[in-house]
């Protein structure tokens, strides 16, 4: 099993204010570490793609798509797919990168969202993606506005479909601190809630099949518990190995 992992990559521009003085420091970090090696143990091959990358090498193709059984987007806006460098700076036209990713699901490959500030709608609405074409092929009618529901006192979900491959293997969630506020459409399966709100959601498009989880795969949101729960590593394979093409 092969999959394209996206996001879950950042730069940090500090100001470091001393009296009179300041100066600034910079720094990149990368999020998804533990999940990547998590699931490259799982025996899942794992082409990861930062941020970064995204608006330069992002594949033109569906063909160049097609080699993976899945695909992760993760804590990355839309607007790093559709203002990619060569449209931004250049104004060329070129493929659109979400449509290229719909395409690619309606032909059997797997899509898993997981949530985070730039997931879904996203902080201050800036992930948008409910205005893109994945609002169509993802299982979840995303909000118009700041989606964030923030839970410093942590919150466990409840399995609500106990006996599906995904969520039988365990009964108890650890806490969670956050996640997105999402509504599950009406074909879709809720496999587990947190505060009354949709956690993990499958769907179908087309031939392909979706997956979502509203909360993150790493901190924040995704609490020192959820990283260290034993059923962490087997719950993402599962998830992946569901969705595959």
């Amino acid at each position: 099993m092969k999959i394209l992992f996206i996001g879950e990559s950042w730069h940090i521009h500090m100001i470091h204010s001393k009296g009179f003085d300041s100066f600034t420091s910079s720094k990149y970090e990368e999020g998804a570490d533990y999940l990547l090696s998590c699931l490259r143990q799982g025996n899942i091959d794992v082409d990861y793609m930062p941020a970064h990358i995204v608006q330069t090498r992002f594949p033109q193709t569906a063909e160049a798509l097609a080699c993976y059984d899945a695909i992760v987007i993760s804590d990355i806006g839309s607007n790093t797919f559709l203002l990619q460098n060569r449209t931004f700076y250049n104004m060329d036209i070129i493929p659109n990168a979400l449509q290229l990713i719909a395409d690619y699901v309606a032909e059997g490959g797997g899509l898993l969202m997981i949530g985070g500030y730039l997931s879904f709608t996203g902080i201050e609405a800036k992930a948008n993606y409910k205005n893109t074409v994945l609002a169509e092929v993802l299982p979840v009618d995303m909000l118009d506005v700041d989606d964030r529901v923030e839970l410093p006192q942590g919150c466990k979900a409840v399995n609500t479909a106990v006996e599906h491959v995904i969520t039988q293997p365990f009964s108890e969630w650890p806490p969670l601190l956050g996640y997105n506020k999402l509504i599950a459409k009406e074909n879709s399966q809720v496999l587990a809630e947190i505060n009354g709100d949709p956690l993990l959601v499958m769907g179908t498009y087309h031939k392909g099949k979706v997956c979502c989880f509203a909360s993150d795969c790493s901190p924040h949101w995704g609490s020192p518990q959820f990283l260290q729960w034993e059923h962490y590593a087997t719950f993402w394979c599962n998830v992946l190995h569901t969705i595959k093409k």
